[in-house]
């Protein structure tokens, strides 16, 4: 099949760009030493788990069920971090994770004996409490009553030398699609409050939120942050990237079903963003359209003159993509491409209003598209 051929709304993945990610992201391995997981809640499409298994070092998760999908389908390292663990499903997370993140005291207490009984390493995930994003608190894990992370203070009041001893290593995650130089401002953060504990620790593990894979990232940079923590400290280094991964590697095609007008004109999709692209609306950010200019650009607006809002067919008011410049009128039964649409989709997207669906496809470098999954009436149904 060929992209025409697919039924809309679909996602539509690109083995070259997931490839050409992958690249960067093992030669990144290579020069450093640095250990590289799938951080699967960004990207979890697991028919491409064999081809990312072979670039990178295994995969991270965020509960169960991602721990066991990571277990199954990569099958090399599986690390997990929660926020708190549901005492019943540890055993079977000891069964399929090998690296354990405890997110305070309390839980490292509460597990400790079992997680050494089954030989796992175990480790701690620290808030260094040094905010480098801006505009976006809802993603900011140093933001003020974070719950995500141990401060200082907490680490060293709850925490004996003996305990401290008995951890592999520590954990910080603070970024959110930034460059290398958040990273080197949060690890001087880090090092300023938490250095005196790494020489006994085995890894240090640099979370995720590195857009390695952007065209303008500084990975001289990065590989340089890499290199003086484990000459300094003996430590082995991991990075947990999930965008990067899948960086610009997939489309989401959707089909005009009709325009409608209201002060301006209105294009209703059958891709919905509350459904289909949830964090348009939660981030919120405006998603690139191929073809398509923004109207607030005076010009692009002169180059494509004809301004619609996008919309989805949800009962939701606010089920808005947003405002896009284009060079002829939309009509019923255009086909239009959102950029970027392989992170944050599959993972994060509803069935609200019984909405269906996007089929999932995967394109080679060939441009033939084959169908990994399709949903209906039943995937709806048995969530409810």
């Amino acid at each position: 099949m060929r992209r025409d051929d697919l039924h809309t709304p679909c996602y539509i993945v690109q083995t070259e760009r997931i490839r050409e990610n992958l690249e960067i992201l093992r030669d990144i391995c290579e020069e450093t030493g640095c250990r590289i997981l799938l951080a699967q809640k960004a990207f979890s499409m697991f028919s491409l788990y064999p081809l990312i298994g072979e670039y990178l070092n295994g995969a991270t998760a965020s509960g169960l069920y991602e721990a066991r999908l990571g277990y199954e389908e990569m099958g090399r390292e599986n690390h997990i971090f929660s926020p708190a663990y549901r005492e019943e499903e540890m055993e079977e997370i000891l069964r399929y994770c090998d690296h354990i993140i405890f997110n305070s005291p309390a839980q490292f207490k509460k597990y400790r004996t079992a997680v050494k009984k089954a030989g796992r390493s175990m480790g701690m995930r620290i808030n260094p409490e040094c905010s480098t994003q801006e505009g976006h608190a809802i993603y900011d894990p140093c933001a003020p009553f974070s719950r995500l992370g141990t401060t200082l203070e907490k680490f060293s009041e709850e925490m004996s030398p003996e305990e401290i001893a008995e951890l592999d290593g520590l954990h910080f995650h603070t970024l959110c699609e930034q460059d290398a130089g958040a990273l080197a401002e949060t690890l001087d953060a880090v090092e300023s409050k938490f250095g005196r504990y790494l020489p006994g620790m085995k890894w240090l593990n640099f979370g995720g939120g590195h857009h390695i894979t952007r065209r303008d990232y500084d990975r001289e940079l990065l590989k340089k942050c890499i290199r003086s923590v484990k000459e300094k400290y003996g430590v082995e280094v991991y990075l947990e990237p999930g965008e990067a991964v899948a960086l610009n590697a997939g489309v989401l095609l959707t089909e005009v079903l009709e325009i409608v007008e209201n002060g301006m004109k209105i294009a209703i999709l059958d891709a919905s963003a509350a459904c289909h692209m949830p964090d348009v609306l939660e981030m919120p950010y405006r998603p690139p359209l191929k073809g398509a200019g923004d109207p607030a650009d005076p010009a692009e607006r002169e180059e494509k003159p004809y301004v619609y809002r996008l919309a989805g067919p949800t009962c939701l008011a606010g089920d808005v993509i947003g405002d896009f410049a284009f060079e002829k009128p939309l009509q019923s039964g255009d086909r239009l491409e959102f950029q970027d649409m392989a992170i944050y989709t599959m993972v994060k997207n509803n069935t609200f209003n019984g909405m269906k669906l996007p089929d999932i496809v995967l394109e080679d470098e060939n441009g033939e598209c084959k169908i990994v999954r399709q949903f209906g009436y039943e995937d709806f149904k048995m969530r409810l």
